[in-house]
């Protein structure tokens, strides 16, 4: 038990808060099953949830910003900068295309959605769902921002991204004259991440209080009712991650494997709390500890968590063809692969968007004249969706970052327990 409590201390709490959450909801369920007793049990007991995602989200905008900027600044050659962006970019978009595909031929093969016949939804449901902002030219003028101020106070991640590189690269064109303010940056970087330390160790009780109020308020029936999609679902992600190991081995090698066991805590953090916010500064932490240089975590984690979202892929793939076959309306190979390119297009960049998958299957939806109402089929199983999703999201940039590590020949040989270069000692050392 000792051991156990060591090293993988934060992983043995998850799980415990995984199981004793999902047991305190259902059993509370069974013993108060009104309807309004369980909505306020559920209300109240995730307050603790609120408060962890939102310290969470207090440290994302001048974490991203601090590394980012040390991190191309460090560079200095800004042809390298260059050099590592096209790579990370090309990583990416051949990731997002194996992830629609496989997630369409999947869901050609499972046709989930094609026995349900179910009832169409009361088109009020999912006037919620805002799809008019989901636009090309929206999505390319909202990658730059007006203000930078504005942007760190909506956690504008891409926004936050496009300033710091500018900035990043400002400072390494000046040179010598930039030294005290990228110094400034990185005493800013020490202290997001000692603070990041601090609201990690609250990571277990989150995950109790999210999954008790889930299962109590929706209980056991939600995995039941939809439970043909979502195991096929997760089969897919099963292959997706068999896929994304297999590609980064042929290219990291042995390596591969110390990258998985470092960071199976930040992908079951972002598993059982589903916000891949919550597990990206200890993300970041555990890269570097394996040799992948700080400069390069800086400089492809945060753009990879705007526009390398593996399992979202996959799931509006799911989601659009789950709705289509729900209501009977059959599309050809040549409009199915329209909406495929139209997905991938439309999801870059939506990290931070209040249930951006849904967002982005509610807009493809208008877009080629299916029912968006259909969403509605989602909206009570989106939390387990969202839980897969995210999970494959993280794991899908931690291995972009070792692949881009690896072909720029920067792996460390050594595996230092704490990365002073980043900052990057936060909650996991041992004591």
């Amino acid at each position: 038990m000792k051991q156990l409590l060591g090293k993988n201390r934060l992983a043995f709490w998850i799980l415990v808060a995984l199981f004793a959450g999902a047991c305190t909801g259902y059993l509370y369920r069974e013993w108060n099953p009104a309807e309004a007793s369980v909505k306020k049990f559920a209300h109240d007991i995730s307050i603790v949830t609120e408060i962890f995602l939102r310290l969470i989200k207090m440290l994302i905008a001048p974490l991203v910003m601090s590394t980012l900027i040390v991190g191309v600044a460090r560079v200095g050659d800004i042809r390298a900068v260059g050099r590592i962006g096209v790579k990370a970019l090309a990583w990416f978009l051949a990731a997002s295309l194996v992830s629609l595909c496989l997630g369409l031929v999947l869901v050609n093969i499972f046709q989930p959605g094609m026995h349900l016949h179910l009832p169409l939804p009361e088109k009020s449901s999912s006037e919620a769902i805002t799809t008019s902002a989901l636009d090309f030219r929206n999505f390319l003028t909202h990658i730059f921002p007006t203000s930078i101020g504005d942007a760190i106070t909506h956690n504008e991640i891409l926004q936050i991204v496009v300033f710091s590189l500018f900035f990043g690269v400002a400072a390494a064109a000046i040179g010598e004259k930039a030294r005290p303010v990228v110094h400034f940056f990185e005493v800013v970087a020490d202290i997001m991440l000692k603070m990041t330390g601090y609201v990690i160790a609250l990571a277990p009780v989150a995950v109790f209080t999210s999954l008790a109020a889930t299962v109590a308020e929706n209980g056991t029936d939600i995995i039941w009712v939809f439970g043909k999609l979502i195991v096929e679902f997760y089969l897919g992600i099963g292959l997706l991650w068999l896929i994304i190991l297999l590609a980064g081995a042929l290219i990291m090698k042995h390596r591969i494997f110390s990258l998985v066991k470092s960071v199976a805590e930040p992908v079951m953090l972002a598993f059982s709390t589903a916000s891949s916010e919550a597990a990206f500064p200890l993300l970041m932490e555990r890269l570097q500890r394996i040799g992948c240089p700080s400069r390069i975590v800086s400089f492809v984690l945060p753009v990879g968590y705007s526009f390398n979202l593996d399992g979202s892929m996959m799931y509006m793939t799911f989601a659009t063809m789950f709705i289509a076959q729900s209501y009977g309306i059959a599309l050809g190979v040549e409009k199915q692969i329209v909406i495929l390119l139209v997905l991938m297009v439309m999801s870059k960049g939506i990290a931070g968007v209040p249930r951006a998958a849904l967002v982005v299957v509610a807009a493809s939806l208008t877009m080629f004249h299916l029912p968006a109402e259909g969403v509605v089929l989602l909206l009570g199983i989106d939390q387990l969706f969202d839980m897969g999703r995210t999970a494959t999201n993280v794991l899908g940039n931690a291995v972009a970052t070792g692949v881009i590590s690896r072909w720029e020949q920067r792996f460390e040989q050594r595996q230092p327990p704490v990365v002073h270069e980043q900052a990057s000692t936060i909650y996991m050392q041992e004591t």
